[in-house]
């Protein structure tokens, strides 16, 4: 009889440096430390780290925090999540490191995950990770990262870049996303929407959305395209025409996409994809639909269209995508009856 292979849950090691941002210090343990197996495990093991030895790390508000760790657990690392910190000094300021966080780096296993929130990413770049890579931060500083990187391939425009080893978001509500997306493409939707319930945040900004959205309350005397998009939601299955959901509103085709790329920051034919590859993927993990089935459920009409889509947004065929996270979604549906 074979064994069970021995669980170990995924290490996420965040390093915490002065001057850090309380709240991105908190989005990795408030998000990988929530998700569980069908046996109630927890799936991530979050600590968090310092450049020194165990101590206090100074944030940018009024107090300090007590650091447990010192850089040597970056070692056991399987994800390295940097925040940002608003006084990284040389790296900010020359695009090099200190002796001191080179030293930390340093522990790092080559293959180990790494994922930088807002300005954290400048600490990523000038250990030379991101050479020829592409990278995002805050919109606001995207233009100083560029020129102090010229290698990296800034986009100032986007909530997230995920190149696979190596993942970078915007600021501050942005590093949510991030994290989200990532328990996404480790565990699926079903585990990373549970997650977002429970923290009371979207279950899902796409990363290519825009940082800076030009209205994003629109002003309450104007019309908006919220009804249209909830009417949209209610019908995926169905063809939608944009005069359809401009309709919705009482607006022309015209306006209704000007005001829904200024709402949403991207067009109405962006986010119905969107929203169908959201939805193809919860019918993929939850149910035992035919491809064929969920292709048309999503509103993609034929297998091969929503294949293409898929491929596109995730880089996986959907029978791929089902094999990877069904397993696991059938043993946490077992687990609660």
């Amino acid at each position: 009889m074979s064994r069970e292979p021995e669980f170990r849950p995924h290490r996420v090691v965040v390093l915490a440096l002065d001057g850090l941002l309380p709240f991105e210090l908190g989005i990795p343990h408030r998000i990988f430390g929530r998700p569980r197996d069908a046996r109630g495990r927890l799936l991530y093991d979050v600590v968090t780290c310092s450049v020194r030895p165990p101590g206090p790390v100074r944030t940018d508000a009024d107090f300090a925090i007590q650091v447990e760790h010192g850089p040597e657990i970056l070692a056991t690392a399987d994800t390295v999540i940097v925040p940002a910190s608003y006084e990284l000094g040389p790296v900010f300021e020359q695009g090099v490191l200190t002796g001191e966080l080179a030293a930390a780096l340093g522990h790092i296993r080559p293959g180990t995950r790494l994922a930088a929130i807002c300005i954290g990413v400048y600490v990523l770049a000038a250990a030379g990770l991101l050479d020829g890579r592409p990278a995002t931060t805050h919109w606001a500083d995207a233009d100083r990262l560029q020129r102090l990187f010229p290698r990296v391939e800034v986009d100032p425009d986007v909530l997230f870049i995920d190149d696979g080893d190596v993942l970078t978001s915007a600021g501050v509500a942005a590093g949510i996303d991030l994290c989200l997306h990532m328990v996404r493409r480790d565990h699926g939707t079903a585990v990373a929407n549970d997650v977002a319930r429970r923290t009371v945040v979207p279950p899902h900004r796409d990363g290519g959305q825009a940082q800076y959205i030009h209205r994003p309350v629109p002003d309450p005397q104007q019309a908006t395209t919220t009804s249209a998009r909830a009417w949209a939601l209610g019908r995926l299955h169905e063809p939608i025409q944009l005069r359809d959901m401009a309709a919705q509103e009482s607006m022309s085709v015209r306006t209704f996409t000007r005001r829904f790329r200024e709402e949403t920051g991207v067009s109405p034919g962006q986010w119905l994809t969107r929203q169908r590859v959201e939805r193809a993927r919860h019918l993929l993990e939850s149910t035992d639909r035919s491809v064929d089935q969920v292709a048309r459920d999503a509103g993609f009409g034929t297998a091969q269209s929503m294949r293409q889509h898929l491929q596109s947004a995730l880089g996986v065929t959907p029978t791929a995508y089902r094999r990877t996270f069904r397993a696991e979604n059938d043993g946490a549906a077992a687990s609660r009856r």
